[in-house]
């Protein structure tokens, strides 16, 4: 990574972009810190200022520190957990927790407790490593494990061998699906030697983190298309973010890019209610809008499936637009309503426009 330089203040970092620097972040970055680098700065357009949507997702907004009710775990991870490093929500599959550790600190973080001054997550410790494989091999109907953090990509090269070796040496579990954001934030991070050894495991997927089509930059889809070459399947996990992406142009735009990269859109999700995350959330319906403009201009392989996650562990909800009134649906060039006849309906050509 010659060249690329950490940025651990936001006073640091708007210096570099020629921004003046500000009381309210230190304010913000004494409870949750700072940490950017210069590629990913690089991607600021310092004219916007505040009102980049990178700039956003990467620097403090005194917003964050406005909301003092919400939970900092409302999707009860904590008390989901079997053992430690665990979370189980779903019948088949679970987290599993290895680090809090990342290229960078993104604003809106639904794991914010995991990097909060005071209260970070270490690197999970071999001993924690060999609980967890243990616990599922005491638990066979777990099939899938998601590896994630933090970034476990950004994790030593030995430390993630042996989380990845341990869980794919369970019999039981079909698929390991590896969170990461690092493609997107410092692509130039992913070694050769990572991708030899992400590419060893015919069970593993990838699942990244573009949320905006700035962030697909050349060196980032051409290390998604090195993954692709070498068999490594990916999806693409977005957050609706107000300020950042909450516009249908600016989300086929990322979507369209995705899939030339071979990166299938998997899920748009609503921002979760999480302490210091909140000013991020754009409302349900603003998704649901997308999705309908969506419906005309996007194939599915470009579409994601728009969900939220319930506070409790109540697990994600995936959420369509209605298009139906009584027995009829719009159509797609003029919105005009079409009669949809079942299997068990009477046919007749005349009600449905035939000739």
């Amino acid at each position: 990574m010659q060249g690329i330089h950490f940025y651990h203040t936001a006073a640091e970092a708007k210096k570099a972009l020629g921004l003046p620097s500000s009381s309210a972040d230190e304010a913000v970055e004494k409870r949750y810190p700072v940490l950017t680098n210069s590629y990913y700065l690089g991607l600021i357009d310092p004219a916007a200022g505040e009102n980049d949507p990178i700039y956003r997702q990467s620097l403090p907004d005194e917003a964050e520190l406005q909301d003092e009710c919400a939970s900092c775990d409302p999707l009860a991870e904590e008390i989901q957990s079997p053992v430690p490093r665990v979370v189980r929500r779903y019948a088949d599959r679970i987290v599993l927790l290895t680090t809090g550790k990342c290229a960078m600190r993104c604003r809106f973080c639904f794991r914010k407790r995991a990097w909060t001054t005071g209260s970070e997550l270490k690197d999970i410790t071999p001993e924690e490593i060999d609980t967890a494989a243990e616990w599922l091999r005491k638990t066979p109907e777990i099939r899938e494990v998601l590896v994630t953090g933090g970034d476990p990509l950004f994790l030593p090269f030995h430390l993630l061998k042996r989380i990845l070796d341990a869980v794919a040496s369970v019999p039981t579990v079909e698929i390991i699906r590896l969170g990461t954001r690092l493609p997107v934030v410092l692509p130039m991070a992913v070694t050769q030697e990572k991708i030899d050894l992400l590419a060893s495991y015919d069970c593993l997927w990838l699942a990244l983190h573009f949320n905006h089509p700035r962030e697909v930059t050349p060196e980032a889809a051409a290390l998604c298309r090195t993954f692709a070459s070498r068999g490594i399947p990916m999806i693409n996990q977005s957050v609706l973010l107000k300020g950042v992406n909450d516009d249908a142009a600016v989300l086929e735009e990322l979507f369209r890019k995705l899939i030339k990269c071979k990166v299938k859109p998997h899920y748009l999700f609503h921002v979760d209610p999480v302490r210091g995350v909140r000013h991020f959330a754009t409302g349900i319906e603003k998704g649901l809008d997308i999705l309908r403009a969506f419906r005309p201009r996007l194939s599915s392989l470009a579409v994601p499936t728009f969900a939220l996650d319930l506070p409790e562990g109540g697990g994600k909800v995936a959420l369509q637009p209605d298009y139906r009134k009584g027995d009829s649906f719009p159509d797609i060039a003029d919105g005009h309503m079409i009669r949809y006849y079942g299997a068990c309906d009477e046919w007749n050509p005349h009600e449905a426009g035939e000739k």
